[in-house]
């Protein structure tokens, strides 16, 4: 039961109702924006491994190791004028290796500058000279080590091409993360930030009538008749 105040207001009418429950559909921006992040990241994650795959494949690609062959033995191969290939070894340790091409001249076979190491399988190989010939034709090459080894012949490594894609690779899995974070998180602040916005400019219906005038006593003569004589 509500008791009346003197100033018209009733007290004990109840705590004020609750918020409005504010459907997730109606805040901006919507949802959907979490799905784009999902498919940003899974894009720029897939483009990555793309870049990875594809570059160890190459470089597994570079040794044609179905026609290798042991130390002491010979091997023809076709070889095209101006086109670079490399010998590779796999051995045990640090044996002193000897390759020639009876048939091409002196200056086409040459130590590389740099070394490069590949593992395919259980072997690891080691390029130890590069072949440039000076004629397009079928050659024999002879491979000999100290130590017991298996030689083959490949591709020149393209190293700063490998390290790029590897790199682009590692780039596309950085910004996969970043980016599905970054559109995750601004799009739950400013849902958020609506929200509020929304709740601010809902307003309870007042529970308590006017405040009561309290001040000084009204200054002037008394309530009553006014002065004067009376019939």
């Amino acid at each position: 039961m509500a008791i009346q105040t003197p100033w018209g207001g009733p007290y004990g009418g109840g705590p004020p109702p609750p918020p409005p429950n504010i459907p997730a559909k109606d805040l901006r921006p919507r949802r959907i924006w979490y799905l784009v992040a999902a498919l940003l990241g899974l894009v720029l994650a897939g483009v990555g491994t793309a870049f990875i795959v594809v570059t160890v494949k190459n470089t597994v690609d570079l040794i044609d190791t179905t026609r290798s062959f042991s130390s002491g033995d010979s091997q023809t191969f076709h070889f095209v004028q101006g086109e670079t290939k490399a010998i590779y070894v796999s051995q045990s340790g640090k044996g002193r290796v000897q390759c020639r091409i009876p048939d091409l001249g002196s200056g086409s076979l040459t130590q590389p500058d740099s070394t490069f190491h590949i593992t395919i399988g259980s072997r690891t190989w080691e390029r130890v000279f590069e072949v440039k010939p000076d004629s397009s034709g079928e050659y024999a090459l002879t491979c000999t080590s100290e130590l017991p080894a298996e030689f083959a012949l490949g591709d020149k490594p393209q190293v700063g091409a490998t390290i790029g894609s590897i790199a682009a690779g590692v780039v596309c899995f950085l910004a996969a993360f970043v980016a599905a974070a970054a559109i995750t998180i601004v799009t739950a602040v400013r849902r958020s930030r609506h929200r509020r916005r929304l709740l601010a400019g809902w307003a309870p219906a007042p529970q308590w009538g006017p405040p009561p005038q309290w001040g000084p006593p009204h200054a002037g003569p008394p309530p009553g008749p006014p002065p004067g004589p009376q019939y």
